[in-house]
């Protein structure tokens, strides 16, 4: 027990440390690029955040633990759209501004996908290698529509603090700083999901909740860490582009992955009642706070957390068997 406690406050502290750095790192290639942050964070965090839930879940679904790996989407869509967001804008200098049309509009897409795997499961009580297609071209449907327009994801940097960065050397020397951030963010986010779950199987709790509480938590530090040191440096697109990415590329290409390598049936959906009920309330708030006043506030994020702490409260002290 000794020994994974070492190795979950190791990993935490290794995840801190490097979100810090990969932010400028990514600043610098969206300057570059001239790629608006939010693109930058949408496609590089949001594939990297995501690449622990691909492992863990077909890992999972392969030696027929499926409620893990769709428990483990699920909690990890609540965290990201409850818990996530509240931390990031609570630790935020004033408020997260989501003035952009192009934020209001994935912010939409986002919701539907959330929903999108609970929709499909309802045909058969499981998702098929057709569910898999569909999860997968969902995303691609939303890819094309982000780079249809030049405008969408270009950026010039008028601002003195923010020129053009046009070395090569320098654009070079940042992506491969990237890569080996990520993988060591990928490293110490697998051990923090290994970790959780051995914590899970020695306090014996199901499935389900594992996947729900544990895992999904596990999984979602790295965007939480990324999405609080954007909020601080006052990088709103990086922020949104994080959480939602997270949220949009679990939901359609891991799963997606998962369907069609290991299609899966769950014959027990009660782990997951729960968590349903208040996906939906956190969807709604979230999507009403996008679109309120263009920003989220702290009284808001205030809100969000408050919904995962009843969430989290529930599913301790009143499970559903």
């Amino acid at each position: 027990m000794i020994i994974e406690i070492s190795i979950f406050i190791a990993s935490c502290f290794i995840l801190s440390l490097l979100s810090s750095k990969l932010i400028k790192t990514l600043t610098e290639v969206a300057r570059y690029l001239r790629w608006r942050e939010f693109i930058i964070a949408f496609f590089v965090m949001g594939f990297a955040a995501s690449l622990p839930n691909l492992f863990v879940d077909l890992n999972a679904a392969l030696r027929g633990m499926q409620q893990i790996a769709f428990g483990d989407i699920m909690g990890g869509n609540l965290v990201d759209l409850s818990l996530g967001m509240a931390i990031a804008v609570l630790l935020s200098r004033k408020y997260v501004s989501t003035e952009s049309k192009m934020v209001q509009s994935t912010a939409i897409f986002t919701i539907i996908i959330a929903f999108l795997p609970w929709i499909l499961i309802l045909r058969t009580g499981g998702l098929d290698r057709l569910d898999g297609v569909i999860l997968i071209s969902s995303f691609f449907a939303y890819a094309f529509w982000l780079f249809s327009r030049d405008d969408r994801f270009k950026k010039v940097y008028e601002n003195k603090k923010l020129k053009n960065i046009t070395k090569k050397s320098t654009f070079i020397w940042n992506i491969i700083k990237i890569i080996l951030i990520l993988a060591t963010l990928l490293a110490s986010s697998y051990a923090v999901v290994y970790t959780a779950q051995y914590f899970a199987s020695t306090l014996d709790v199901s499935l389900g909740l594992v996947g729900v509480l544990i895992v999904a938590l596990g999984n979602c530090f790295p965007e939480i860490y990324f999405g609080v040191i954007s909020a601080r440096k006052e990088k709103n697109w990086m922020v949104l582009g994080d959480m939602m990415a997270s949220v949009i590329v679990c939901a359609t290409l891991v799963l997606g992955i998962v369907a069609l390598v290991a299609p899966f049936k769950i014959t027990d959906f009660s782990p997951f009642f729960i968590a349903r009920i208040f996906m939906v309330v956190s969807c709604v708030l979230y999507l009403l706070f996008i679109n309120s006043d263009k920003k989220i506030t702290k009284k808001e994020g205030l809100l969000l957390l408050s919904v995962y702490t009843i969430f989290l409260l529930t599913e301790i002290f009143f499970p559903i068997r």
